[in-house]
């Protein structure tokens, strides 16, 4: 038996339904953008304000996974940038929120450790099906994913990273003026400090990172310094032999090059902060975050993150000396050259209603993208 404060987790945080379908009617025409790799939800509720999602594909098969959960007074973003592959990725989709649902409900409350345990049982659950499938699957080893998740509850947003996604706070100063606040750390080696830590780290390994093709990458593989998954920098018993030559280390790892610790942040939410935008580092690479912020706050909630995604692709599109239009005639494989998988979401904060009853929609929002697109979802399972 719950005590009186799990009772009232439980019931704020999970769905307010247990099933909820995700297929192609739920979202917008497609058409509607001129782009065929895009879907989004214009503007819908949650607890205490609305959200809009937006995604657009450009890998064969997309990589990033996310979902917004949204009970009758919390809501959870989770953004999940996958890479080698979308298995891990998919697994943080489909086992972090009930994780935390399950360490939330045993504690009876939400906090940074709470979210810090829920991130640990899903690595450790997704290092188990790399163990059970390394046999036949071998590269599963080489897939993980990073991990973006907020959580507001009781007035106070919480923050946990893992690689190199993004949020960022808009709060209004003076005049009127809206001011783009970081809130995550990136762990990417492309980051000085990321690099001085890695050395701090492995000061034996002076190949801890490398310049690769004018990129800084660790053991000349991978960016990013924190992640779910890629088993075979964590785990010496995961290394490749010479057959996989990209995933292949001259010298098995005597110990985890990677971590899975997550940086967390909590912020109790103040009058003048006014929205949230999470979103994975396809869009930041074309977006600085004051540019978003101002996006957001200019213009109207309906569409907003369909309007970022769009002012990200028209940039990556001026980069490559193209014009949108014929940005978006590019199929899904080729379009990675241009730009990479992009979700965004934005959730607006009305501090009016958070002591007031709500009425959410009886959904769970879980973005589940299986290996043919956008146009298949599957049922969703909530907490019962």
């Amino acid at each position: 038996m719950f005590s009186w404060l799990a009772r009232i987790v439980s019931v704020c945080l999970r769905p307010v339904r247990r099933y909820a379908r995700m297929n192609k009617d739920d979202f917008d025409d497609p058409s509607t953008v001129g782009d065929a790799l895009v879907w989004h939800r214009d503007l819908e509720k949650h607890s205490c304000g609305e959200f809009s999602y937006a995604v657009v594909q450009a890998n064969e098969v997309i990589e990033d996974h996310s979902q917004v959960e949204t009970g009758s007074a919390a809501v959870f973003v989770g953004v999940y940038d996958g890479h080698g592959g979308a298995e891990a990725s998919r697994f943080i989709n489909d086992h972090l929120f009930l994780n935390l649902m399950r360490v939330a409900q045993e504690s009876g409350s939400i906090s940074e450790d709470i979210i810090r345990n829920a991130v640990s049982a899903t690595e450790d659950g997704f290092l188990t099906l790399v163990r059970r499938s390394y046999g036949i699957k071998p590269l599963i080893a080489a897939m993980g994913s990073c991990c973006l998740v907020g959580v507001i509850w009781k007035g106070t947003l919480y923050i946990a990273n893992l690689g190199d996604s993004r949020a960022v706070i808009g709060s209004v100063g003076r005049s009127n003026k809206i001011i783009a606040e970081q809130l995550t750390k990136e762990h990417n080696a492309s980051k000085e400090e990321v690099r001085r830590e890695l050395r701090s780290l492995h000061p034996e390994d002076s190949q801890i990172v490398v310049m690769k093709q004018g990129t800084w990458r660790i053991k000349g593989i991978i960016q990013v310094s924190r992640s779910i998954g890629d088993a075979y920098l964590k785990r010496p018993e995961f290394s490749f032999d010479p057959s996989f030559p990209r995933f292949h280390l001259p010298e098995p790892i005597r110990r985890p090059v990677l971590t899975a610790e997550p940086s967390i942040c909590s912020r109790v939410l103040k009058p003048n902060d006014k929205f949230v935008i999470f979103a994975s580092d396809g869009l930041w690479e074309h977006l600085t975050n004051q540019e978003a912020a101002e996006i957001v706050h200019n213009y109207p909630r309906t569409g907003i993150a369909r309007r970022l995604l769009k002012a990200a692709l028209i940039e990556a599109a001026r980069k490559r000396e193209m014009r949108y239009k014929d940005l978006q005639k590019i199929g899904r494989g080729i379009r990675r050259f241009f730009h990479d998988d992009i979700t965004v979401v934005v959730v607006f904060i009305d501090h009016e209603l958070s002591s007031k009853d709500v009425t959410v929609p009886e959904l769970s929002i879980k973005g589940f993208i299986d290996t043919v697109g956008p146009s298949n979802f599957r049922n969703l399972r909530g907490m019962e």
